[in-house]
């Protein structure tokens, strides 16, 4: 399908000077933007960037019933008895109750405009004359039977999800997506407006990112040292990383592959591969030791099976880093072959990522460039300001929009 807005691009013009005042945001999210765990950090930055670009914030959160607290349970006695899923997080109940909460949080405090990120769930039973951005990595469309989680879940779930993401996307005076992937399936599976729909790719969760001078040039190592970051081994393609740095050794290329996020299958066992299970970014060390790590590795491995976005590849292009994945869900949008990585094909095994390297890390002039063009792509578009500028017009554009309507009434 072509592309409904080029990537960077906004729906529609400015309505009013993006300079014009200072916005009231409710930032309307179902956890708590301060921790850095939520949405993999995304909540946390985007709130930063709001702040410094767009106006002033007051957070609605976070909204979680009381009954949310059963679902887990309830969910695992589903799979035993019918060995399906449902998604605990998404019933009729609970949306309608975390709809009311908002109401109420939204009645007590002034506001120009409603940020909804992930939100599909609250804003499917929310009743509000503000007018609503609403932001997500992927449509419920393309979650089911893609991600694990998603995958063998009851048919009325999935219906049920799917009529909440109708509702927020119905609702949303502007919907804002980092990829087409997740723009063009609004449009195909929700009906969405073409005009509404901006692409604005996600940046790079550190507070404070390297200069171009301290990551470019980079200096050689003893050996390749490839990055693996991901929690889920089997989806972000542990295997095929492991396989990678087994075929790099015969190939004759001295390499070190360091893993976070995972704890080591039983299975695995080279000298050369270490396992960090956990790094929080959530205190001053965590984010230090993986500054660290970004600045002494020299390629992010990551062959995922399934991936809506990858704010680590934003990442890795803040330290100069280029990037090895896979093409699939929206990765194609970010990681620009030959550009800022290269994207392999879905069933591509160890061996085609390790020639890849070999042949890219072996030329140290196309290997300087390829750190040089990344880094320039987080400079450009990868970044959290990037990201907040062109979200101060969207927003703008919501409330411009709303106004009108009401002056016509």
């Amino acid at each position: 399908m072509k592309t409904l807005v080029r990537p960077n691009g906004l729906a529609g013009e400015a309505l009013v000077r993006p300079h014009e005042g200072r916005l009231r945001i409710a930032f309307l999210a179902a956890r708590d933007p301060n921790d850095r765990r939520s949405w993999s950090g995304a909540h946390y930055f985007m709130a930063q960037a709001l702040a410094k670009h767009c106006g002033e914030l007051t957070h609605i959160v976070p909204l979680r019933p009381i009954s949310a607290m059963f679902g887990k349970i309830a969910q695992k006695a589903v799979r035993r008895l019918t060995g399906k899923s449902y998604l605990y997080t998404h019933t009729d109940s609970i949306s309608r109750k975390l709809g009311r909460m908002a109401e109420q949080k939204l009645a007590r405090v002034e506001c120009d405009v409603i940020f909804a990120p992930t939100a599909s769930v609250v804003l499917a039973h929310l009743n509000t004359q503000v007018p609503i951005v609403y932001t997500s990595d992927a449509t419920s469309h393309l979650l089911f039977d893609y991600y694990p989680e998603f995958t063998n879940v009851l048919e009325s779930h999935v219906r049920l999800a799917e009529s909440m993401e109708q509702a927020a996307i119905a609702k949303a005076s502007q919907l804002v997506y980092p990829s087409s992937w997740a723009a063009e399936s609004a449009v195909r599976d929700y009906h969405a407006d073409p005009s509404r729909i901006s692409i604005v790719p996600l940046g790079a969760n550190f507070e404070n990112p390297p200069s171009r001078d301290e990551v470019v040039p980079a200096a050689k190592h003893d050996r390749c040292r490839l990055l693996f970051v991901g929690v889920e081994w089997e989806r972000k393609g542990g295997d095929i990383a492991i396989e990678t740095m087994v075929e790099l050794e015969r190939l004759g290329v001295k390499a070190a592959l360091t893993v976070v996020g995972c704890a080591s299958p039983d299975r695995v066992t080279h000298p050369h591969v270490t396992f960090i299970p956990f790094i929080s970014k959530n205190d001053v060390e965590g984010c230090a030791r993986l500054d660290r790590l970004y600045r002494e590795s020299d390629f992010l491995l990551l062959p995922t099976r399934a991936e809506c976005y990858g704010i680590v590849f934003c990442e890795a292009n803040a330290f100069g880093m280029p990037v090895l994945s896979t093409r699939t869900g929206g990765v194609p949008d970010l990681v620009r072959d030959g550009v800022n990585g290269f994207l392999l094909p879905l069933e591509a095994r160890g061996d085609q990522y390790a020639a890849r390297i070999r042949d890219t890390y072996s030329n140290a002039t196309n290997y300087q460039n390829l750190r040089e063009s990344s880094r320039k792509e987080f400079e450009t578009r990868l970044n959290w300001d990037a990201w907040g500028k062109q979200m101060n017009i969207i927003l703008r554009n919501a409330v411009a929009s709303s106004r009108a309507r009401q002056a016509l009434q």
